[in-house]
């Protein structure tokens, strides 16, 4: 060990010399952080486990650094863009299964990453809950045929946390996916045989691979076909290096893994291939990063209003069922990890926060009285002109108008790693600063249930695909803190930001009616809605059957409603996107270390009378 280095140090530095050694490359660098996981150009970003070195949170650590290795050593894009099928179910399963070769070619070649790998996997699959599903139609098929074709590459048996749930599906496996479970093992090393195993493995599960992708690659006695096959390789010759950047490994659970949400039973039934191939999309977005749907402008006038196939199986839930009660306590932990070396910067501006409310609270003066004590502010008029009237102030109690806050904060994929970090100590550390100053503090989360569409997509499936459907999800509104609850006893339950599978899709307009709502039934006076975000609203379920500006719209009037009818005032912070193209009042953020601050000088902004309506005005004129 290194003069002075730390055991976390020592173990940071041993496992990027482990990744270099075993993915072959000189180049590759690690950076660690909190629910990070995928590659970057050649920067790795893996998990960091906690001071403590705890053993499954190394073992996680270790499993993603070999998952990425391996993946850089052993897979090939070219091939993978070539082979993989345009059907979102049958794309996600070919990426999974094509994840557990690299990693079961790694296992059998070097025992050490068989350890590293078959621990991680475990323990994710805790994390997931997988030894409680109980209904195959709860079990992620994706998952299942990965630990499946693992399983007949390496010879391991499913992790004990994922045992019962692979061993629900065996029974609905035929003969012929079981022959393609063994072949897989035969041709692991050639990719491309691997591949049209596999393809032949979602034909015979009845997975509908969607529009052929290699279409261009089979002309290519066709000078007109050959052009355009080397351009379409040109052009996705940048997405390809992204694509395999992820490592959409199913064990480290990448937003858009379908094991995330075990909504397979609606896939196998019928893949959205058509939808998606109707978006006109020449490679699928991958799920978490923002679309742009503004680009796209095809909503018209007399075009039908905003709304939802059904509602039936949306929820408002409260954080704390979403999630047992140790691995509350574990993420709370970690997220108290984390605000360790924020503490000092977020502190001072939550202090001077308290010190601007509390000022507001308990203390005021009436000015240019005839009696009262002597106004020495005022003298150098009286020195200047003796025929001036000597001026008097008398200290009254400020009009502090009762006051709740509700912090509305995007839970989509793309906040996964620092900003849903950073998101939860600001509105933890938010939550206890406003509560001192007598003003209470809500704060909510919107996501989906399902990425890419859920119950409210098979319905709409079952009914035979109409036109113009609304929106295609089921919301899932997670009350982190109400209003009324005191901190201490929903301190816990901010943690959950950080556990793997909770980030999904975002339909902001609805998300922000929902919390509106929820204001305007409180019985303070004045009410403040704070909304952190990164983007604009996806979901690809949505804007792949409606037009492509639907969600980014309705956002938009509900935005403009609350923001000049309603008694509501709003606010928004950007991470990393510009988001005052939709609200009024709005600040954006490069960096999620920005965000803290920015909360805080937000609402130190507007809890500022001056400016503000009525207050402002008569603050102007005490002036």
């Amino acid at each position: 060990m290194a003069e002075g280095e730390t055991p976390i140090e020592r173990f940071k530095r041993a496992t990027a010399a482990a990744m270099r050694a075993i993915a072959e490359r000189d180049d590759l660098t690690a950076s660690f952080g909190a629910n990070q996981f995928g590659l970057s150009g050649t920067e790795a970003k893996l998990p960091l486990p906690g001071r403590e070195l705890a053993m499954n949170e190394v073992a996680v650590t270790r499993g993603s650094a070999d998952s990425l290795a391996l993946r850089l050593r052993y897979h090939d894009d070219r091939v993978h863009r070539r082979e993989v099928p345009t059907g979102d179910a049958a794309r996600d399963i070919f990426d999974a299964v094509e994840q557990a070769r690299v990693e079961a070619l790694g296992s059998r070649r070097m025992a050490g990453c068989g350890v590293n790998l078959s621990a991680a996997l475990n323990e994710r699959a805790r994390e997931r809950g997988y030894a409680r599903i109980r209904n195959r139609e709860d079990a992620p098929l994706a998952d299942v045929l990965s630990l499946l074709a693992r399983e007949a590459m390496t010879g391991q048996p499913p992790p004990p946390q994922a045992r019962s749930m692979v061993d629900l599906w065996r029974p609905f496996l035929d003969e012929r996916v079981r022959s393609d479970l063994s072949q897989l093992a035969k041709v692991a090393d050639d990719q491309s045989a691997y591949a049209k195993v596999v393809r032949k493995l979602l034909t015979d599960l009845q997975v509908d691979l969607g529009a052929e992708s290699s279409d261009a690659s089979d002309e290519e006695g066709d000078s007109e076909g050959d052009q355009n096959k080397d351009d379409t390789d040109e052009t996705k010759g940048e997405g390809g290096e992204k694509q395999s950047g992820e490592a959409q490994a199913t064990m480290q659970g990448q937003p858009g893994d379908p094991g995330e949400e075990g909504d397979e039973s609606g896939a196998l039934a019928e893949a959205d291939a058509e939808t998606v191939a109707g978006a006109g999309d020449d490679e699928s977005p991958r799920p978490g990063r923002p679309r742009r749907p503004e680009f796209d402008r095809r909503n018209d006038r007399g075009e039908p209003p905003y709304h939802a196939l059904t509602r039936e199986f949306d929820e408002v839930i409260q954080a704390e069922t979403l999630c047992d009660p140790d691995e509350l306590t574990r993420l709370r932990q970690l997220l108290d990890q984390q605000l360790l070396h924020l503490q000092g910067v977020i502190a001072k501006l939550a202090n001077r926060l308290q010190r601007r409310l509390l000022a507001k609270q308990n203390r005021a003066w009436d000015f240019d009285l005839e009696e009262g004590l002597l106004d020495s502010a005022r003298l150098s008029r009286v020195v200047v002109n003796p025929m001036y009237p000597l001026s008097y102030k008398i200290e009254k109690d400020t009009e502090f108008r009762d006051t709740v806050v509700t912090l509305l904060i995007d839970n989509s994929g793309s906040m996964r790693g620092r900003p849903i970090t950073v998101a939860a100590m600001s509105a933890d550390i938010l939550a206890r600063t406003l509560e001192r100053c007598g003003v209470k503090v809500e704060v909510l989360g919107f996501t989906t249930r399902m990425w890419k569409g859920g119950q409210s997509r098979e319905k709409w499936i079952a009914a035979g695909k109409p036109a113009n459907p609304g929106r295609l999800n089921d919301l899932r509104h997670i009350v982190y803190k109400a209003a009324d609850a005191p901190w201490r006893r929903s301190r816990k339950n901010l943690g959950l930001m950080l556990r793997e599978g909770i980030l999904k899709e975002n339909i902001d307009g609805e998300a922000l009616l929902w919390a509106h709502e929820r204001l305007i039934a409180r019985t303070e006076q004045r009410r403040i809605l704070m909304v952190i975000s990164d983007g604009a609203p996806v979901d690809d379920s949505t804007l792949s059957v409606n037009p492509g500006n639907y969600l980014e719209k309705h956002l938009r009037e509900v935005i403009d409603w609350i923001e000049t009818r309603s008694p509501v005032e709003l606010l928004a912070i950007g991470i990393g996107h510009d988001v005052t193209r939709y609200y009024r009042r709005a600040v954006t953020i490069v960096d999620a270390e920005q965000l803290g601050g920015a909360v805080m000088e937000q609402l130190a902004a507007l809890f500022d009378e001056v400016g503000q309506g009525a207050g402002g005005a008569q603050a102007r004129r005490r002036a």
